[in-house]
């Protein structure tokens, strides 16, 4: 698959790139400034343009109907005290649109001769004015007045956040997104955000799915749980399982994403993950779960949510979880200990939130196996029910405290601020267990670490965020900085013996570490701006932007006594992404195109004998072009995206004898995502097809070569059925299909391809006055076996069953 020429940019360009893109924003403002008034002055002949504005108190339906259209609007509060706006939908000029949201309301808005616009009250009131506030439930949360509805069949939504440039409307993004909502969380019964991740065709998790840790292949490139964000923010998620009763929405934004979200800590830069917390909705909740898991692991998760004080300013959202008991792997346990309370004020200019969760996850006999192969000769995977590594345990402990808010400066222009703290420390067997040179016979040496660690991680952004108008151009401006600044330490103890995939031995495992130094410390800063022009009344959106990125890391050495640095890291680079959507037809149909880069820590050479010994290299730039269609079909949504990603590895000339990030892994893949549903049937998944090639490897020895662990096929579907002969019952099924991988850089080591498929009911009725949604999972239905993935590879989960039942009070 060749890339769009116009996407094709030399490296060499980039820095001129760069700065044309931050010279053309700051002319952009600059002529913005100056042509404000004009474009005032222009107001009252402003077309007609479409809008879908959702009901909810009259204050926040009218500050988000002046930001659309581009008009500063003044509202004393008093006018829209207790008020609820009907909403807007279709289209409308700046004149028709106050006219429908003020309707009945006893309030004009009232054109000045600046272009500005003042809420008065009308010389007549309208007697309906006298009518008691009703609660909408169109718009279920005040807080989420902007985050994106869900789609038809509530599985995804509408949209998401695209980092720095905020919630954005799928069709309106050029770049290939998608958000799972909580319902689907609920539905799919997915009680991690791998699970979750496991309905996308572009992911697929590569540790073991009953092992302590989240790692993933997207588009080919490795993700650890460490760099999911949350609410925009890295740093700020447990780095290893991550629970979901208290998760609103999982958001995947597929590619790099410095631009947006600035550098991922460990890098990551075949997507971002983003978690949006839950929030207290307008209606009252109490839902009480309570779940059964195979063999006998035993949960209840409390749902509390409530509104209060003048125009149910004030929410608070609580989810409280807690398991325990034997799983489907032989001599597993585990237990789950989690709390999150989520408060939040929405007024009328400002908004703020603070959250706060712990997690505890423990677990015994908890070590899957992830292993190498001997030879080309693949070994049958072992039934997955057998425990490799029995007698381990791990425990691991996460806690943070995240306060966010927001202040309308005036309806054009808002200003943002976040700071999180994250504390994080675990023991025991926090890694997969590590198998090496496994025999076609089942034999390989194995190797276990005991671990002790600690991570303090705090998180901070504030910016900036509005519109200008240059002539028939809106500009959305976004100027924005962030920091992450991260203390870890760790000690392990390692262990090794001989085993069998067949018949594990037991072994004299090691014990835990005394103590934990600290090995080092990071801090991650960055400066963005970002501009989205919209010409044709929002038919051509072009967005341009860059981020200055600085890392600067510190290694301690492992000896506390000796408190010295041993290595350090102090580089910076500018990252630009440019990206556009073209929707100029009758249908629902928008094309984007992007070009956008990710940003890894660059290597510094170890090598003694290099004549560049200790050179330490500028942050790595992953690039990405990529080239997409999306189709609305009102009740299907359809996303179709052709891509390249190369991302730099370090590589020696051994005729300078030098080191240099020379290397190249070029991936190219086709990705075709849908969500929505037909009539009873409701449907979400896609396929992907991906090429994962070395190029300019070490000699040229692997030129050509696939990436490991990079399958070519990838395919899933996710289907659930209404029945017609029982309300209230759906029936669901799921089939992923991941095609077959290279074990080895050689390409010599092939793991086949395999097909796993998910059974699930649901049975929603009313018991005594109550709503009750009864819930059945079966997990890898036929029991197969499995190599799930292969660069380090890991078993498939066992078959494994899942019961639930929920009731709001």
């Amino acid at each position: 698959m060749m890339p769009c020429p116009i996407f094709r940019l030399p490296g060499r360009a980039l820095r001129p790139l760069a700065l044309a893109l931050n010279l053309a924003m700051a002319g952009s403002l600059l002529a913005a400034i100056g042509a404000a008034p004009a474009a005032q002055a222009q107001t009252a002949n402003t077309p007609a343009r479409r809008y879908d504005i959702p009901a909810g108190p009259l204050n926040t339906t009218l500050n988000r109907y002046a930001q659309e259209a581009g008009v500063p609007l003044s509202a004393p509060g008093a006018l829209t005290q207790g008020k609820t706006g009907p909403g807007l939908s279709g289209e409308a000029t700046v004149e028709q649109g106050f006219a429908r949201l003020l309707q009945g309301q006893g309030l004009q808005a009232v054109r000045q001769a600046d272009g500005t616009y003042t809420l008065h009250r009308t010389a007549t009131p309208d007697a309906t004015t006298t009518l008691p506030t009703v609660r909408v439930t169109a718009d279920p949360d005040p807080m989420k007045a902007d985050l994106p509805k869900p789609y038809a069949g509530g599985q995804v939504a509408r949209g998401g956040r695209v980092g720095i440039l905020g919630n954005q409307d799928v069709m309106a993004t050029p770049f290939s997104t998608t958000s799972y909502t909580s319902r689907m969380i609920e539905d799919w019964q997915a009680e991690t955000v791998a699970q979750v991740l496991l309905a996308d065709p572009s992911v697929r998790e590569i540790s073991p799915e009953a092992g302590p840790t989240e790692n993933f292949n997207m588009r080919g490139f490795y993700l650890r749980s460490e760099d999911f964000a949350w609410n925009g923010l890295f740093g700020l998620v447990s780095y290893n399982r991550v629970p979901t009763e208290f998760l609103e929405r999982v958001e995947v934004l597929k590619g790099p994403g410095a631009l947006l979200y600035g550098m991922a800590p460990q890098g990551s830069v075949g997507a971002t993950i983003n978690l949006v917390p839950k929030r207290a909705g307008a209606a009252p909740l109490t839902r009480l779960t309570a779940s059964f898991a195979s063999h006998s692991n035993l949960g209840a998760h409390l749902d509390l949510g409530r509104r209060f004080g003048a125009d149910d300013a004030f929410g608070i959202r609580v989810n409280a979880v807690k398991s325990s008991g034997r799983t489907a792997l032989d001599g597993q346990s585990e237990r789950k200990d989690m709390g999150a309370m989520a408060l939040d004020y929405h007024g009328e200019r400002l908004r703020a939130t603070l959250d706060a969760y712990l997690n505890d996850d423990r677990q015994r006999g908890n070590i899957p196996l992830a292993t190498s192969f001997a030879t080309a000769q693949i070994p049958s995977p072992a039934d997955p029910a057998i425990n490799a590594m029995p007698g381990t345990y791990s425990r691991s402990r996460n806690n943070a405290l995240i306060g966010a808010v927001e202040f309308d400066f005036n309806p054009r222009w808002t200003g943002f601020a976040m700071l999180g703290v994250n504390h994080q420390k675990g023991a025991g067997y926090l890694n997969n267990g590590i198998g090496r040179n496994a025999q076609p016979s089942g034999d390989y040496i194995a190797l276990a670490m005991n671990v002790r660690n600690f991570f303090n991680t705090r998180s901070s952004q504030a910016g900036v965020r509005g519109q200008l108008r240059t002539g028939p151009i809106r500009h959305t401006i976004t100027l924005g900085a962030n920091a992450i600044e991260k203390r870890w330490g760790a000690a392990a103890n390692r262990g090794m013996w001989l085993s069998n995939l067949y018949a594990p031995t037991r072994p004299t495992l090691p014990p835990e570490p005394a103590d934990v130094p600290k090995s080092g410390d990071s801090t991650l800063s960055s400066i963005a701006l970002a501009d989205t022009l919209s010409f044709m009344e929002d038919k051509f959106l072009l967005t341009l932007g860059a981020r200055r990125q600085r890392v600067l890391t510190k290694s301690y050495h492992s000896d506390p006594s000796w408190g010295m640095v041993t290595t350090r890291y102090d580089q910076h680079a500018l990252t630009p992404a440019l990206g556009f959507v073209i929707a100029p037809w009758s249908a629902p149909v928008s094309v984007y195109a992007n070009y956008i880069e990710g940003l890894s820590q660059g290597g510094t050479v170890s090598d003694a004998t290099a004549a560049n010994f200790g050179e330490a290299f500028p942050p790595y730039q992953t690039r990405q072009m990529e080239l997409g269609a999306k189709y609305d079909a009102g009740t299907l949504l359809h996303t179709l995206s052709l891509f390249q990603i190369a991302r730099p590895n370090l590589i020696k000339d051994f005729a300078s004898n030098t080191y240099a990030p020379d290397g190249r892994q070029r991936n190219r893949g086709i990705e075709w995502t849908v969500a929505g549903e037909i009539g009873r049937l409701r449907l979400l998944g896609g396929v992907t097809y991906l090429k994962a090639i070395q190029t300019r490897t070490q000699a040229g020895l692997l030129d050509g070569k696939t990436a490991t662990g990079v399958p070519t096929w990838l395919f899933n579907l996710g289907a659930e059925w209404d029945t017609p002969w029982l309300p209230g019952l759906t029936l669901r099924a799921a089939a992923f299909h991941t095609g077959e991988q290279f074990a080895d850089n050689a390409n010599t080591q092939t793991v086949p391809a395999w097909t796993r498929v998910d059974l699930g009911v649901r049975y929603a009725t009313r018991l005594a006055a109550h709503n009750v949604v009864w819930r059945g999972a079966v997990t890898n239905a036929f029991n197969r076996r499995y190599w799930a993935s292969a660069d380090s590879a890991s078993v498939g989960a066992p078959r494994s069953v899942k019961l639930a039942v929920s009731m709001d009070f």
